[in-house]
Formats: structure tokens, C-alpha cells, sequence
């Protein structure tokens, strides 16, 4: 599977369509919960929800639990290469780059565990 989305809505829409979609959420939420941050994520909510909720909890974490967001980054194993390549504008661009990065690694987690289970 090929990991080229140009961002959260495409990377989300191509999970529904591959029927992974509800495998992500549980993912992102079962990571959070190892991250010891508290993220509670409806099973039944909607791909822009979820990107907009996830969004303003990495803004959140950036601007008031640095700590957490670092572990949170290391839980979901984020390329550390990948946060380094972002370029620093404002606090909320980096959010949303750090919230995309964090979608894609747990699709690819989703779909690996997919594949070879």
C-alpha cells in the first residue's frame, strides 16, 4: 500500500474505501490511551470530526503538555525525520502537519496488521 496522501481528507477518505476507517480509530484511541491522554473517540465518528478533534488535541498538547505530546509522538512511533522536515510557520500549521503524520502512521500500523494477521 502506498502511503502518498496529500493530506487528512484524502488519507481518511482512501480508509473508508479500503474499509480500514473504523480500524484506525480504534488504533489512534488504543494509542492515546498508552500515551496516558485522555482522547475519547466515538466509533461512529465522521472522518472530518475526526480530523478536526484531532487536530485541536495536538494543539492542545503542543501548547499545554509538551511532555505528553512527545510521548504520544513516540506511543504512535512517528519518524522522527518526518517532524524535523516540518516547516515551523505557526503553531497551528504544525498541528495539523503533526496530526497528519500521526494519521498516516496508524493507517500504515491498521494496514500492515490487516495484511499479515
Amino acid at each position: 500500500m502506498i502511503m502518498n496522501f496529500p493530506n487528512s481528507s484524502e488519507l481518511l477518505r482512501h480508509s473508508q474505501k479500503e474499509a480500514l476507517y473504523p480500524k484506525l480509530v480504534a488504533q489512534l484511541g488504543k494509542d492515546f490511551v498508552l500515551a496516558n491522554i485522555s482522547f475519547e473517540i466515538a466509533q461512529d465518528i465522521t472522518p472530518n470530526d475526526l480530523k478536526i478533534i484531532l487536530h485541536e488535541k495536538i494543539y492542545f498538547l503542543i501548547m499545554e503538555k509538551f511532555s505528553d505530546y512527545l510521548n504520544l509522538l513516540y506511543i504512535v512511533d512517528v519518524p522522527e525525520k518526518a517532524i524535523r522536515e516540518i516547516a515551523v510557520t505557526d503553531v497551528v500549521e504544525v498541528a495539523e502537519q503533526v496530526s497528519f503524520l500521526i494519521l498516516q502512521r496508524e493507517l500504515q500500523k491498521v494496514w500492515l496488521k490487516t495484511r499479515y494477521s
